[in-house]
C-alpha cells in the first residue's frame, strides 16, 4: 500500500470538473457522518427482523420454514437492484443514484411497517432489499476522492457501520416487542432509520466527479436479474410442497435460469457498456475473492432466520433452544455483531502484517471453526454466544478483505460497477445460503408443526462448518496482482 497523508476529500488540481470553478470542498467529517448514517440504515434494515420472528410465527399463522421466505425475497430483490444501482452510480452520479436508493428502501420500509400479512411483509422486503446499492455507492463516492489506503479504511469504516447498525436493529425491536402492548410496532424501526440517514445526508454527501460515459445496459440488466432470480427460486423452492426436486417448476427454474445468465454471459461480451464486465473474471484474483465472497456469505447471511429462532425456542415446546425473550434473544445476538465490527475494523491492519491471502484464510477458518464448535456445543448460552463471537470475527474480516479487493480489482471509473460485483455475490451467496437451509428445514419439520426437529439447526451448523473450510482452501489459492488497474504500485 501507498503511504498517505491527511484525509484528501477534494479531487486533485485538473482531475475533475471542479477544478478551478470554485466548488466548494465538502469537509471530511460531513463526509463521514454521511457514511456512518446511510449504512447504518441499512444495518438497521437488514437487522430488525430477528427479535420478532418467533413472534411472527403466530401473528402471520406461518412456519419457520415458510419465514426463511422472508430473508430469501431479500435477497434476491438484493440481486436484481446491485447491478443496475451500481452502474446507474458510475455513469450519472452517485450521490443522485444513491438518493433514489433511499426513497426505494424508505418505501419498502413503510409497506413493512403497516404489513399485517405474510403477502406486504414480503412485498415490503423485497424493495428494502434495494440496500444493497447503498455500500457501492458509497465507494463510489469515496474512492473518487481518497487514496488507496484511505479507501481501505474506509470501507473499514462503512462495515463496521454497517454491523453496528444490524446491533442497533437487533436491539431496537427487542425493545419494542419486550416493552410495548403492539410488538408489531418495531416493524417501523427501519422506517426510521432509513428517514433520518435520507434527511440528514440529502445536503451533505458531495457529488462523484468522475463519470465515464456510456449508457445504462438495460438488456443485460434484465437478462441477468432474470436468469439469478430464476436460479434463487428453484434453490429456494426445491423440496418445498409443490416442488420436488425433479418437478419440473424447480427443474425449469433452475435450467432456464441457467440459460438466462449463459445468454447474458454471451451478450455481454459483445456489449460495449456492459452493466457487468464479465471479461474481469479472467484475472485469478477476481475468481478467488468471488469464491470466497460466495462461502463466507452463504453461512453468515443463510443462518439469518434459524440463529434468532432457536434463540426463542424453548426446550418445553420444541425439546431444544435457550428459551430467550424478544429482548434476550436480541442481546444473544449482540456478540456476533460486535465481533463482526471488530473483525471489520482491525482488518487492514491484520492484512498489512499477515497479506491479504492470509486474512482471507485466516476469517474463513474463523467461521469454519465457531460453526463447528456450535454444532458440538450449543445446549446452554455461555458457548452458543463465545462461538458465535467466533464467527462473527471471521466474518468481519472476510467482509472487509473481499469488498477491499474487489474495488482494488476495477478502474476508478469502475468504482461502483467492482463493489456491486461483490455485493453482488454477497447477495447470491446469502441466497444459496438461505436457500439450503431453507430446504433442511422444510425437510426437518413435521407436518402440522411451525419448529422444526432439532437436526435442523445441526444439519445447518455442518454445513456451514463444511462450506468455510472449503472457503479457505480456496483462499490459498489467492495471489495479489503485480499492479491495480489505476497503475503499478498503487498499492
Amino acid at each position: 500500500m501507498t503511504e498517505t497523508g491527511a484525509l484528501e476529500l477534494t479531487p486533485s488540481a485538473g482531475s475533475g470538473p471542479s477544478a478551478g470553478g470554485g466548488r466548494r470542498a465538502t469537509p471530511a467529517a460531513a463526509v463521514l457522518i454521511s457514511l456512518v448514517l446511510v449504512e447504518l440504515a441499512s444495518g438497521v434494515t437488514q437487522g430488525f427482523l430477528g427479535p420478532l420472528l418467533k413472534g411472527l410465527t403466530a401473528t402471520l399463522h406461518v412456519t419457520v420454514a415458510e419465514l426463511n421466505w422472508i430473508s430469501v425475497a431479500n435477497l434476491l430483490a438484493s440481486v436484481a437492484f446491485t447491478p443496475v444501482l451500481s452502474r446507474l452510480g458510475d455513469l450519472h452520479g452517485h450521490r443522485r443514484v444513491l438518493r433514489w436508493n433511499l426513497g426505494i428502501v424508505l418505501l419498502g420500509s413503510v409497506l413493512v411497517g403497516v404489513s399485517r400479512s405474510f403477502g406486504l411483509l414480503l412485498a415490503g422486503s423485497v424493495l428494502q432489499g434495494a440496500f444493497a446499492g447503498f455500500f457501492p455507492l458509497l465507494v463510489g463516492i469515496v474512492r473518487n476522492r481518497r487514496t488507496a489506503a484511505e479507501n481501505r479504511r474506509g470501507i473499514s469504516f462503512m462495515v463496521a457501520s454497517l454491523v453496528t447498525g444490524l446491533a442497533l436493529g437487533t436491539v431496537c425491536s427487542g425493545l419494542i416487542a419486550q416493552y410495548v402492548a403492539r410488538p408489531t410496532a418495531a416493524l417501523w424501526v427501519p422506517a426510521l432509520a432509513v428517514t433520518i440517514a435520507m434527511v440528514v445526508t440529502w445536503p451533505l454527501l458531495p457529488e462523484s466527479e468522475a463519470r465515464p460515459g456510456g449508457r445504462a445496459d438495460w438488456a443485460g440488466a434484465a437478462l441477468l436479474c432474470t436468469g439469478l432470480v430464476a436460479i434463487m427460486l428453484g434453490l429456494g423452492q426445491g423440496g418445498a410442497p409443490g416442488w420436488a426436486w425433479t418437478s419440473p417448476k424447480t427443474l425449469g427454474s433452475l435450467v432456464g435460469g441457467l440459460v438466462v445468465t449463459g445468454v447474458w454471459v454471451l451478450v455481454e461480451l459483445r456489449t460495449a457498456d456492459p452493466v457487468m464486465d464479465v471479461r474481469l473474471f479472467r484475472r485469478r484474483s477476481v475468481v478467488v475473492v468471488a469464491l470466497v465472497t460466495l462461502t463466507f456469505s452463504s453461512c453468515m447471511l443463510g443462518l439469518l432466520v434459524a440463529s434468532p429462532v432457536f434463540l426463542s425456542t424453548s426446550r418445553a415446546e420444541a425439546g431444544y433452544g435457550l428459551g430467550l425473550s424478544p429482548l434476550m434473544t436480541a442481546f444473544a445476538l449482540l456478540p456476533n455483531m460486535l465481533a463482526l465490527v471488530l473483525g471489520a475494523l482491525i482488518a487492514p491492519s491484520v492484512a498489512g502484517r499477515i497479506s491479504d491471502r492470509l486474512t482471507l484464510v485466516t476469517g474463513s477458518l474463523l467461521m469454519a471453526a465457531g460453526n463447528l464448535a456450535t454444532f458440538a456445543w450449543h445446549r446452554t448460552l455461555p458457548p452458543y454466544l463465545v462461538f458465535t463471537a467466533v464467527v462473527g470475527l471471521g466474518s468481519g474480516l472476510l467482509q472487509h478483505a473481499t469488498r477491499t479487493l474487489a474495488v482494488e480489482a476495477v478502474p476508478r471509473h469502475q468504482t461502483s460497477v467492482g463493489s456491486g460485483i461483490n455485493e453482488l455475490l454477497i447477495n447470491v451467496g446469502g441466497s444459496l445460503g438461505a436457500a439450503v437451509v431453507l430446504s433442511v428445514f422444510a425437510a426437518q419439520t413435521a407436518a402440522g408443526r411451525p419448529l422444526p426437529a432439532v437436526t435442523a439447526y445441526t444439519h445447518s451448523w455442518a454445513i456451514c462448518a463444511a462450506v468455510s473450510l472449503a472457503g479457505a482452501l480456496i483462499a490459498l489459492l489467492y495471489r495479489r496482482p503485480g499492479h491495480t488497474p489505476d497503475g503499478p504500485g498503487s498499492r
